[in-house]
């Protein structure tokens, strides 16, 4: 799918759209993405910070996202678990940056060729305006090829 095309579908998506959350650079080979998440009055958690679900929703897809289309429509893709840790109280415009490097992707190939499932943590921060860590979430990958790509040797 086109990345630009994509990147307006997915801010209009109502979880994305409703929460404030914006994808706002998506690279043309899918290998790089920015989010945004804006403070809204919906939201702020109890005390007038970002709330947590919004900050872990900003970053859910994206490393699946990234290396389903960057690894194609061989392989199999899902987010496994995922993880995130409050460092300080995130307000303003919140922003995570994902960077999926070939060196990533030629390890998810290898692991992969032989048809085993391949799970593989990725780590993102979620950063305010002044550069401040706000949040570190960490997110798991399964990657599998599928069996109709697999060398009839396994």
């Amino acid at each position: 799918m086109n990345p630009s095309l994509f990147r307006h579908g997915i801010n209009l998506w109502p979880p994305f759209l409703f929460a404030g959350i914006h994808l706002r650079e998506l690279s043309r080979d899918y290998r790089y993405a920015r989010v945004e998440l804006r403070m809204r009055p919906w939201n702020r958690n109890y005390v007038g910070t970002h709330f947590g679900g919004s900050l872990f929703a900003m970053t859910d897809p994206f490393w699946m996202l990234l290396a389903m289309h960057s690894l194609g429509r061989d392989y199999i893709v899902w987010d496994k678990a995922g993880s995130i840790e409050f460092v300080k109280p995130g307000r303003g415009t919140v922003h995570a940056d994902f960077r999926l490097e070939e060196s990533m992707l030629e390890e998810l190939r290898q692991a992969a060729a032989n048809g085993d499932k391949v799970l593989r943590w990725f780590e993102t921060d979620v950063v305010d305006s002044g550069g401040d860590v706000v949040a570190r979430v960490r997110k798991q990958l399964y990657v599998r090829l599928k069996p109709r790509h697999r060398s009839a040797a396994d």
